[in-house]
């Protein structure tokens, strides 16, 4: 059933027109990834779906009708209160009766006895106004996405503030949930529970994301925002790529039909004046709509030029690590007993919750901070780029060409004496743009502008931190293949688990309790071995259960009977049908880790889950079985 249309819609505000006769149609209960180059109108398309904006020219159908929730990509400023408080609004009235009683429950559960009379009227005002449900809600929202309600919003990190405006946006229970970038900032534990959350909400989701993995587990069709116009794609990730090159394929082949048929006319219109008056009227007129046509068309954006300035080769040391700790100020271990050697050329990426101490641990290995335990050495002729997570490095006030050039018109680059303003449009920056502040960037700019800045100096150890929020998707398959052909040293911190697997070749994963492990591979070599890890611990926990659980006595004399013949029978499958439950189980195991099932059939997931369970009980039981014949075999 269709929730709404979007028929000839067309937007701009003073420069290149946005969307230039969008139509689109949206079915309830569908998830669509909205996908476009940085700047091309998506989150003016989803503030257009959420009544922040009105459309030049067009309508929207059925809006009126829907409770649309927006999670926007930037943190609105200002917002205060605890984190219980913030989720609350998004209720509305109600929210500010549902957040007192929170507050006055906490005030009676620490003595306060004056508070117990304004609790009373509060939990009479809530039933009277059917109160309750909401408050449950609220509860259920923080717990669902492990949020700590009394905390401070204005003290949290950014990846949990998002976390907390996400929740404010599901507490409404919306029918069209909008989500701009909803990935960003979040660690990986956060982006696989919002991946569960999506999958598993009866709202409509429309979604602008550049995270690949993020979208093949929760989108079910995709839409492309390209030079204003709206291109659909059913099904997949894969579906979708293969889909586009055709359409630009045939876009590209139309265009040179077109740009041949125009130079023939133009040949024609230019033959001698002795033609001229018999000259077809009709194709003279063609060849006019020919003209605007061609002086009308939107030429794609083009591919940022990404070259990476390889420095002096280092030395073979880059850093090495022995039994490295830190601690905090307030005393608990960020790092503890941490020893590692990072060789020239390795590629390593670190994984990890918000908080865990990777970009201390970066700062660690390049004497940056000194630890707290252990002994650190750093290799020679180290020539380090650092990209900044936070963009601290940008200066908002000044513009984009004066942080990269420092106020001069040449810089240099590989060698070479290059202008600035040539330099900035190999990361797609205009002229105009190049001169703008930049404050007036949105976060894809600043993340190609933090890039262009990088790779002006060349370096032989690359130190990347979250490169990859607000990056477009062509900017993030460019850099990736960039890194892949770089001889340097890569140092990678990164949420976005197919660049990781596209990048590095070892992973440190910081298991918490400042303990961190290495693994070779990427994120998905790591996730296989944990999950081999996990099984081989619970089979290792049931024989231990089961060789520690006291034996029975099986006759007086407290010794031993011999087995009967159904009792050997038994005894001698248990090993086949143990191996047998197993593969089950691993089977099983596979099946809730495939990124599909998430998107494609969520509603087997508790069924699978349940199957997980049985099974396990019946592995469980299968074992004690075996040590039980096993003890009476043994006179």
């Amino acid at each position: 059933m269709a929730l709404l249309h979007l028929h000839d819609i067309h937007l701009a505000f003073g420069g290149p027109t946005l969307l230039d006769g969008v139509s689109l149609q949206l079915e309830a209960g569908e998830r669509i990834a909205l996908l476009g180059r940085n700047g091309c109108g998506k989150s003016s398309l989803l503030r257009l779906l959420a009544g922040e904006h009105t459309p030049d020219s067009g309508r929207i159908e059925g809006l009126e009708r829907l409770d649309v929730a927006l999670l926007p990509q930037d943190i609105p400023e200002r917002m205060a209160g605890s984190v219980y408080h913030v989720v609350a609004e998004g209720l509305g009235e109600l929210g500010e009766l549902v957040e007192r009683y929170h507050q006055t429950s906490r005030q009676v559960a620490m003595g306060d006895e004056a508070a117990m009379t304004r609790l009373e009227h509060i939990q009479h005002e809530l039933e009277g106004r059917g109160g309750w449900a909401l408050h449950n809600r609220v509860e259920a929202t923080l717990s669902r996405l492990g949020l700590p309600a009394d905390a401070r919003f204005d003290q949290l990190s950014g990846g949990l503030r998002r976390q907390v405006l996400l929740a404010q946006a599901l507490v409404r229970d919306p029918d069209l949930l909008l989500l701009d970038e909803p990935t960003n900032h979040l660690d990986l534990e956060a982006i696989q529970r919002l991946e569960e959350v999506i999958a598993t909400t009866e709202a409509s989701v429309v979604l602008v994301t550049h995270d690949r993995a993020f979208l093949r587990r929760v989108a079910t069709r995709i839409v492309e925002l390209d030079r204003g116009r709206a291109y659909s794609y059913p099904g997949d990730w894969d579906n979708y790529l293969r889909r586009r090159d055709e359409r630009l394929n045939a876009e590209a082949q139309a265009q040179a039909r077109e740009d041949k048929r125009l130079a023939q006319e133009e040949a024609w219109i230019r033959q001698g004046i002795k033609a001229r008056r018999t000259r077809n009227q009709g194709r003279v007129r063609a060849l006019q709509a020919l003209r605007e046509a061609h002086a009308a068309r939107r030429t794609g954006q083009g591919t940022s030029r990404l070259d990476i300035q390889a420095a002096e080769q280092s030395g073979k040391l880059v850093a090495e690590a022995e039994q490295v700790g830190f601690t905090l100020p307030d005393g608990r271990p960020l790092i503890q007993d941490f020893s590692t050697t990072v060789l020239r050329g390795d590629r390593i990426g670190l994984v990890g919750p918000n908080g865990a101490g990777k970009t201390t641990l970066l700062r660690l290995l390049l004497g940056r901070v000194q630890p707290t335990a252990g002994r650190i050495r750093t290799g020679t002729r180290l020539e380090v780029a650092w990209f900044d997570q936070l963009r601290e490095t940008l200066d908002d006030q000044r513009s984009v060409a004066d942080n990269i050039a420092d106020g001069r018109e040449f810089i240099e680059v590989g060698g070479r004496r290059t202008h600035v303003l040539g330099y900035l449009q190999d990361f797609l920056f205009t002229p105009d743009r190049a001169r703008s502040p930049v404050h007036s960037l949105s976060g894809g700019e600043r993340a190609r502008l933090l890039l262009a800045r990088l790779f002006t100096r060349p370096a032989n150890l690359l130190v990347l931190d979250e490169p990859t929020n607000d990056l477009d998707m062509e900017t993030l398959e460019l850099l990736e293949d960039r890194l892949a052909d770089y001889d340097g040293t890569v140092l990678l911190v990164s949420h976005d688990r197919e660049f990781m697997d596209q990048v590095v070749t070892s992973t440190w994963v910081f298991e918490g309790e400042g303990r961190i492990t290495e693994h070779a591979g990427g994120y998905s070599d790591w996730l296989r071995h944990q999950a081999q890890r996990d099984t081989e611990q619970g089979r290792q926990t049931r024989r231990t259960e089961a060789a520690q659980r006291p034996e029975r006595p099986t006759s007086r004399s407290r010794r031993p009977a011999k087995l009967g013949y159904k009792a050997q029978r038994e005894l001698a499958s248990l090993p086949e049908t143990i191996e047998r439950l197993e593969q089950e189980q691993s089977e099983l195991q596979q099946q809730l880790a495939n990124p599909a099932i998430y998107r494609d059939r969520p509603e087997d997931i508790p069924r699978l889950q349940a199957q997980l369970e049985a099974l396990e009980e019946r592995l469980m039981s299968a074992f004690e079985r075996w040590e039980e014949l096993e003890a009476q075999t043994q006179v």
